[in-house]
């Protein structure tokens, strides 16, 4: 029986890699469904049935004691492995959904933002700025193609955001010739991997297989590339991929700390910078929304709540 979960989990990933899922959230539920099939000792899904998800998820409450968010994610992960991948019918579980306790996101000030750039420099800075005038995420900051990037008519497209939507939001003025100077540093590594026929950069499943060349041309190169080569975890193939995620979270850290803001800033806090300096700015919600990527309005009405002068503006008797 100790030979199967491998091979089970093997035909699991194949199957969320053929829906092109991100290559995160695959790795996220490889992991779930390994760890649920190992808290029961080995024993095979089939046998255990969709029944054995609560004591699972039981546990990673009360024993590991894990974040709501973290849990819920377990649970996504087993009813897909169940449900669609197993084929087997799986009852309403939403009762076993975590509550996520409601708090509101922390938000740097416009000054704020200005002291935290004024401790970057070079690429971390450009990232910084990107994600502030963008409200990007920083994992589609991070895989930003050419292509994706239109100078002349100010915009950037943000392919395979949160829930595989795609959308467009803006390119600030002050970062067009920023970005283009990134380009012409992107293509010299471009045309420098090109002289060593290194292998192109990794590219959607289904247009790999359609168009296998497209990750050796110019427009499907990210921009930002990586220093050095890695191995593809997928492919096993040795070919550049783009920046890691500590490019800039390491430089903001120590940029928040230099600057003296005391809030538990980071990375994600510029984009609820973006969407509350935008709120304040008097921009409508719906126009938020779309720029954020948020299915639901609801989501984006959190900013509200967070504005300098939330609501009617009461004043406090203390003013009077």
């Amino acid at each position: 029986m100790s030979a199967q979960p491998p091979k089970l989990l093997d035909r699991f990933t194949a199957a969320m890699r053929m829906r092109g899922w991100p290559p995160r959230t695959i790795e996220a539920y490889h992991g779930w469904a390994r760890r649920f099939i190992l808290f029961h000792g080995k024993r095979h899904p089939t046998e255990l049935g969709p029944d054995a998800i609560q004591p699972f998820l039981s546990y990673l409450a009360s024993e590991r004691h894990l974040a709501p968010s973290t849990q819920n994610q377990a649970l996504n992960a087993l009813v897909f492995f169940y449900k669609d991948f197993l084929r087997i019918p799986v009852p309403d579980l939403e009762y076993l959904r975590a509550k996520r306790p409601k708090r509101l996101p922390v938000v740097l000030t416009k000054d704020e933002v200005r002291r935290l750039f004024q401790h970057l420099d070079g690429l971390p800075l450009l990232m910084a700025r990107l994600l502030y005038g963008t409200g990007m995420r920083l994992t589609e900051m991070l895989s930003l193609r050419v292509k994706d990037i239109d100078c002349s008519a100010g915009t950037i497209l943000i392919r395979d955001g949160k829930n595989r939507k795609d959308r467009i939001t803006m390119l600030p003025d002050p970062l067009v010739i920023p970005l283009r100077q990134q380009l012409s540093l992107a293509r010299q590594v471009f045309e420098n991997d090109r002289s060593h026929d290194l292998p192109g950069v990794a590219l959607p499943d289904a247009l790999a297989t359609k168009y296998p060349a497209a990750g050796k041309q110019w427009p499907w190169q990210w921009v930002f590339p990586a220093d050095g080569l890695s191995t593809d975890p997928r492919s096993k193939i040795v070919r550049r991929h783009h920046q890691g995620e500590h490019v800039i979270q390491r430089p903001i850290k120590t940029a928040i700390a230099a600057s003296g803001i005391t809030k538990a800033a980071s990375t994600h806090t510029l984009r609820h910078a973006f969407a509350t300096h935008l709120l304040e700015n008097h921009y409508d919600l719906r126009t938020v929304q779309e720029l954020l990527g948020h299915t639901n309005v609801t989501t984006t009405q959190i900013y509200t709540h967070v504005l300098n002068k939330p609501g009617l503006g009461v004043r406090s008797p203390l003013e009077e």
